[in-house]
């Protein structure tokens, strides 16, 4: 069982930066993959971005390539998403999730967090 806290979320203006944090315990992440996803009012959950957790292989959704960075903190067994030039349309809740060796998005993983509020104004 893995127990995910995000943290980070708040309010930014356009064209601000915001970092996710997303604090992983219960086990050892070893093999597992780990991503982000988000959900906009009245939307469904997409995916963000994701990562290898042993090998650090990232790959991203189109919405965030280019601005977006996830990464790792394997000591502090935390996951990290750096955003920037960040637009009105980023507006959604942020959820961090992950499974072993579980292919998102394709594939849904099993372990996800409560989510963290991202608003970017106008």
């Amino acid at each position: 069982q893995v127990q995910l806290v995000e943290s980070g979320g708040g309010l930014v203006e356009a064209g601000g930066s915001l970092r996710l944090s997303c604090a992983a315990s219960g086990r050892t992440l070893s093999g597992y993959i780990m991503g982000w996803f988000r959900q906009a009012p009245g939307k469904q959950r997409e995916f963000v971005a994701r990562i290898t957790w042993s090998g650090g292989s990232t790959y991203y959704a189109d919405s965030g390539k280019g601005r977006f960075t996830i990464s790792r903190d394997k000591s502090k067994n935390t996951l990290y998403l750096q955003m920037n030039s960040l637009k009105p349309e980023d507006t959604a809740v942020y959820y961090c999730a992950g499974d072993l060796g579980v292919i998102m998005p394709t594939t849904p993983p099993r372990y996800w967090g409560q989510g963290t509020q991202v608003t970017v104004s106008s």
